[in-house]
């Protein structure tokens, strides 16, 4: 027998969290909005600043989504975009490139989980 992923919820989309730092559902729910514009907007955007060796705009934009991710994610995926963030500091291209390639399928099921989430 084969569960649904929908069934059990998001992993890393947490709504407690997110709930306890925005405050009430309404806002919760247009910065979700923004946020999924966003993830839908940067997710590529960082691979196109690696692809042209721009590791100072891609630093400023993973640090973007590592301030937005801390509001709306489960504690462990916070870590792993704070590392990511902290290869992209000290890191070559391709250093940050891998960090940021081996995250990437978590962002996506991250923008994936906000959609599902919205369109509730």
């Amino acid at each position: 027998m084969t569960l649904d992923s929908d069934f059990l919820g998001p992993e890393f989309l947490d709504i407690d969290i997110a709930l306890a730092q925005v405050g009430d559902a309404q806002t919760l729910h247009g910065m979700l909005s923004m946020f999924e514009e966003s993830l839908a907007r940067d997710i590529p955007r960082v691979s196109q600043l690696l692809a042209a060796d721009d590791l100072a705009g891609t630093g400023r934009l993973l640090h973007s989504l590592k301030g937005v991710i801390h509001i709306f994610c489960a504690l462990p995926f916070c870590h792993r975009i704070d590392q990511v963030v902290e290869v992209s500091k000290m890191g070559t291209v391709a250093d940050v490139s891998d960090a940021y390639e081996a995250f990437k399928p978590d962002l996506e099921q991250l923008q994936a989980e906000v959609s599902a989430y919205l369109n509730e």
